[in-house]
């Protein structure tokens, strides 16, 4: 009866032994996901949101919160960078906010670019962050290859050391980051900085700082526009072995810049309106009369060749009013018609979509669709 009792006590046990075992190898022979665990440096974020038909202030506004930057991409979505909302995606119908929540490392995003694979990278006041299809992740410069900085006097909280104001993919797959501090390469698998490079010549002891604008030309040179200070250093050209520094009327603030259909250089300024260059020498270019040339915010050639002009202040300077303008004049007929204005308020970014519709921003966090015809607002 007792070795009855014993079997009938062990047998449970074993059975309860055995299923734990075969628990933990089935546990121990799973694959590793593919998406890396998360770490203090590195947070992975998954996305889940529901839409909504406007662009919504989930974080609160300033006067002075706006759209500073979007584009659209491969398969149709719109991004918008925010100062202070983080990111909206448009999928045509509705609006998607991602945030800190969602793995940004800051909702003051200053730029953003598709690269080849078709991940999404967000240039923050934090940093770098990369958006694969799934999840929201960090993206660190190492801390080692970064400059030191002695003059902290210039960076504020909306402008960093580690800001990222501009990104750029080249022609070779290479993505190029212009931040606070310097100017950063990425080839898909490290950082390098690329003053650090002792085999470029840099006669004009140039420091890359706040680049506010990277373009490519079709001869695959690489021009760095710098922005406020601590950068101030003009239009820099890059060639693959010299960067120096071109820096008319001895002027250094840039907003942003393109190459035309002509393959020409336009350049918006802060103070001194639109320069054209034809890779040489910078020119003054036709824009608005009622423009002020301290007023410049961004400009715009559409792919018919016509110039958008932005600007957050109008006739007179204070009167806040700014605007947009557009015009049939591009570099190859600078003698063309004059400008239209057909917003009367600041304006600080403007995006051509696939459909050739016009999208813009303006203070409180505005974003308005322009078809060629009507204005349709698609903010609260």
């Amino acid at each position: 009866m007792k070795k009855d009792y014993v079997q009938k006590t062990i047998c449970p046990l074993l059975l309860a032994l055995a299923f734990l075992t075969s628990c933990n190898g089935q546990t121990k022979t799973q694959p590793p996901t593919e998406t890396p665990s998360p770490t203090e440096n590195q947070r992975v974020t998954k996305t889940t949101h529901i839409g909504q038909p406007k662009l919504i202030n989930t974080q609160g506004t300033q006067a002075n919160n706006n759209v500073h930057c979007g584009l659209q991409d491969k398969a149709g979505n719109l991004w918008f960078g925010t100062t202070g909302s983080g990111v909206y995606r448009y999928d045509g119908k509705l609006f998607y906010n991602y945030t800190t929540k969602d793995g940004l490392i800051s909702d003051n995003v200053w730029s953003i670019l598709e690269d080849r694979s078709g991940n999404i990278w967000f240039g923050t006041t934090e940093g770098i962050c990369r958006y694969d299809g799934k999840n929201i992740a960090p993206v660190p410069i190492p801390f080692f290859i970064r400059p030191t900085i002695i003059n902290n006097n210039y960076y504020t909280k909306w402008s960093t050391k580690n800001t990222v104001w501009s990104m750029l993919q080249d022609k070779t797959g290479i993505i190029w980051f212009g931040t606070g501090d310097g100017v950063y390469r990425y080839d898909g698998t490290s950082f390098s900085r690329l003053l650090a490079n002792y085999g470029i010549i840099n006669n004009d002891s140039l420091h890359l700082k706040v680049v506010a604008d990277i373009v490519e030309d079709k001869n695959g040179i690489i021009w760095f526009f710098s922005g406020m200070l601590p950068g101030d250093e003009g239009i820099c050209r890059f060639d693959g072995k010299k960067i120096e520094r071109i820096k008319p009327m001895k002027y250094g603030w840039n907003r942003n810049a393109l190459e035309s259909n002509s393959g020409n250089l336009l350049v918006a300024t802060r103070h001194y309106g639109i320069w054209t260059s034809n890779g040489n020498s910078f020119t003054a270019y036709a824009q608005p009369k009622d423009l002020l040339n301290m007023s410049l915010n961004y400009i715009l050639e559409d792919k018919a060749g016509n110039l958008w002009v932005a600007s957050d202040y109008g006739k007179d300077s204070g009167d806040t009013l700014g605007g947009l303008w557009h015009s049939s004049i591009s570099s190859s007929h600078p003698t063309g018609k004059t400008f239209t204005k057909i917003f009367n308020k600041p304006v600080y970014f403007v995006l051509e979509d696939k459909d050739s519709n016009i999208w813009f921003s303006t203070t409180n966090m505005g974003l308005y669709r322009y078809n060629r015809k009507t204005l349709t607002k698609f903010s609260e």
